[in-house]
């Protein structure tokens, strides 16, 4: 009898990322994030990038980086009212930038991100282990430890 193999719940939280992003209205890009405890059984927040509620769908400007629109990270640490003492995982579609890598930071107790897509600069990989955060990079069914 073939058993059917089971999703892991880093597996699961990634496509729920990613499932969240398509509520963006950046132009550019959209980016899910969804903030979990540790025993996967709760989620803490969701956030996905686009303007601030209730200004206009879309960004306001076409500038790569400066769109205006605020990252999926940053909405999740916003939407995020867990106490700090919360053990927290982070799920990004894409890993995040240095300045949501601050927000994430100072979130408290955040102990891995995983991620799926590489963002274009990589510096923020460097601030979550001086803090000893781990990094994971998703690929299928796996989190592979990014120790760059």
């Amino acid at each position: 009898m073939n058993k059917k193999e089971r999703p892991s719940f880093e597996s699961v939280y990634m496509n729920f990322a990613k499932e969240i992003a398509r509520r963006s209205t950046c132009k550019r890009l959209n980016v899910g994030t969804v903030i979990t405890t540790t025993d996967f059984r709760k989620v803490l927040a969701v956030g996905y990038n686009g303007n601030a509620s209730g200004l206009p769908n879309g960004c306001d400007r076409d500038e790569v980086g400066n769109c205006g629109c605020l990252h999926s990270e940053e909405n999740a640490v916003i939407n995020c009212d867990s106490p700090r003492f919360v053990e927290k995982y982070v799920f990004c579609t894409h890993l995040p930038c240095m300045a949501c890598a601050k927000r994430l930071i100072n979130l408290g107790n955040v102990k891995k991100i995983f991620f799926d897509t590489d963002y274009r600069k990589r510096d923020s990989v460097e601030a979550f282990i001086t803090v000893g955060i781990q990094i994971f990079k998703i690929e299928g069914n796996d989190a592979i430890e990014v120790r760059e």
